[in-house]
């Protein structure tokens, strides 16, 4: 692992798994039924707080994205082969998370699958992904900034909580006191 690994075009970059992660993503959004997709992008109950707070976090999100697609993938090396068994898992739960998601009614809070033992599967696995890409073009920089898009996604998982609280009442209510925010904590 580098602080600041050589950025450059590249064919072996870190844009392959990040092109899987969003080709997987997008494919699954174009075979969702139209109400499951803007389901899962309605904001209508965040307040501008929420809106803002959650868009400006995401300058994080984008740094972190260059510096994973310009930096070459680090083959052959330990960092690598970690990267990519933590990027698998994550790709692998969100696929998971997102059918979860998909299968469930509008009417009803989301608390089957993985959200039975996390409200935010989406996220998180979403992340893990994130930081597999990481650990696979081996740079701290772009670790860095991964953990800033994380306080980006904590910032998002309150206003979608708040949107579920304020939609679902007491159901939601009494999964949020069964279920932890994120996996095996708070």
């Amino acid at each position: 692992m580098e602080w600041f690994p050589e950025w450059r075009l590249g064919w072996l970059n870190g844009w392959i798994p990040l092109a899987l992660l969003y080709a997987v993503f997008g494919v699954l959004l174009w075979r969702f039924p139209r109400e499951v997709v803007s389901r899962l992008y309605d904001r209508s109950g965040w307040s501008r707080t929420e809106t803002i707070l959650t868009a400006t976090t995401k300058v994080f999100a984008f740094i972190y994205i260059g510096l994973v697609i310009f930096t070459a993938l680090k083959i052959g090396h330990a960092v690598f082969i970690l990267g990519s068994v933590v990027y698998a898992v994550g790709l692998v739960g969100f696929v998971v998370a997102l059918l979860n998601f998909a299968i469930t009614p509008p009417d009803q809070p989301v608390t089957s699958g993985l959200y039975r033992i996390s409200r935010n599967p989406q996220a998180i696995t979403f992340s893990l992904a994130g930081l597999g890409m990481c650990l696979m073009v081996g740079s701290g920089v772009a670790l860095l900034a991964w953990l800033g898009a994380l306080f980006s996604a904590h910032l998002r998982i309150l206003a979608e909580e708040n949107t579920c609280l304020r939609q679902y009442g007491d159901s939601y209510r009494s999964y949020m006191q069964r279920v932890p925010r994120y996996f095996l904590f708070f």
